[in-house]
């Protein structure tokens, strides 16, 4: 297997957990469970369209409830990482899944491209917009900036996989990236997937042309008009929300 498919694929971390991995998820899932609110869990089940169950803990305090216990475990190592999010994400409900992006965000410098596999199980695991969309732009986006000749096949396997999270997580990963932008990198992903029936890939070509109007608001417009024919008509419109409000045609 070549490297670039070796870390295209995604895969469950296999490590025993770390001690300090332990700790915090243990810490982690019992502050969240002594402040479940019922009520708010149904209806933060409900805007996710029921796919997850929840404890009902509003997201500034989830991440506040993590920052404590990752300031009482100390710095992590990428095995307690990886051990730590993977043992958060095969919890029942969905903060605790937002917690473990949380702690790969915030400690995003410590993980190597050897990291990418298991960040991209989280992404094709309980997956939706709501986890995908952080890892994408927080945590895979940091890494690659980090090593990217070495990544880019990865991204380029994404971006025409099967997986339209993987796909999703490609065209969206450079969306903070402003100067250092691949523009090429990312016309050519929009392209390839212009034709794209899936709503959540026709969303991200827009959204990443709108970002990237930040950047370059002349060369989207003339992405966009070149290639009008072929692009939904979603992502035109995202993309021209951008162009009017940084000085493109809109």
């Amino acid at each position: 297997m070549s490297d670039a498919a070796r870390l295209a694929r995604p895969r469950r971390p296999r490590a025993r957990t770390t001690a300090r991995a332990a700790e915090l998820t243990a810490s982690v899932d019992a502050a969240l469970r002594h402040e479940a609110d019922p009520e708010r869990a149904r209806s933060m089940r409900a805007y996710l369209r029921d796919q997850f169950p929840f404890f009902g803990v509003p997201m500034p305090r989830g991440r506040a409830v993590l920052r404590q216990a990752a300031a009482a475990v100390g710095p992590p190592t990428e095995a307690d990482l990886l051990t730590g999010a993977r043992d958060l994400w095969e919890g029942e409900q969905r903060e605790l899944q937002y917690a473990a992006v949380a702690w790969l965000r915030a400690n995003v410098a410590r993980l190597s491209t050897e990291a990418v596999p298991a960040v991209a199980w989280c992404i094709t695991t309980k997956a939706w917009w709501d986890t995908v969309d952080d890892l994408a732009q927080n945590v895979v986006g940091p890494i690659v900036l980090g090593d990217r000749d070495r990544l880019r096949p990865v991204l380029d396997r994404w971006a025409t996989g099967d997986d339209l999270w993987l796909a999703r997580t490609a065209i969206l990963h450079q969306n903070r990236y402003r100067a250092d932008t691949d523009q090429a990198q990312l016309f050519r992903y929009c392209t390839l997937r212009a034709g794209d029936t899936e709503f959540f890939i026709r969303k991200a070509i827009g959204w990443a042309l709108r970002e990237h109007c930040r950047v370059d608001a002349v060369a989207v417009a003339r992405f966009v008009e070149d290639h009008g024919e072929d692009l939904s008509g979603l992502s035109i419109r995202e993309a021209r929300k951008g162009l009017a409000r940084h000085g493109g045609t809109g």
